[in-house]
């Protein structure tokens, strides 16, 4: 398949977790880890994305997100293209490091 015709995705994830008892805090600890070790990059708190190579890999990370779900809080998903994803507003702050523009042929998909 040539880079023309990958479809470049983002798949963002928000999550509203409880951290009242040593439980909860384990569980927002092991899922965030698992975010993280999965390719995720946070994009502010409680909320993470990673890019897809198409819808065959959103099936696959959505399954891997619903194994490592916590028992207890609010976790939800969005897939965007990367041109919706692109044209994403920072309306206060500062762009991160990891949100440095590259082109869709300088990225390097694992």
């Amino acid at each position: 398949m040539g880079v023309e015709t990958r479809r470049y995705m983002r798949l963002l994830v928000f999550f509203d977790l409880p951290m009242v008892t040593k439980a909860e805090k384990r569980a927002y600890v092991q899922f965030r880890k698992f975010l993280l070790n999965d390719g995720y990059d946070m994009i502010q708190w409680s909320v993470y994305g990673r890019i897809l190579n198409g819808i065959d890999a959103e099936k696959k990370h959505l399954a891997r997100l619903a194994e490592h779900l916590p028992p207890e809080g609010s976790v939800r998903s969005m897939t965007v293209t990367e041109k919706q994803y692109a044209g994403m507003r920072l309306l206060v702050g500062m762009p991160l490091f990891q949100e440095k523009k590259v082109s869709v042929s300088q990225m390097l998909l694992f």
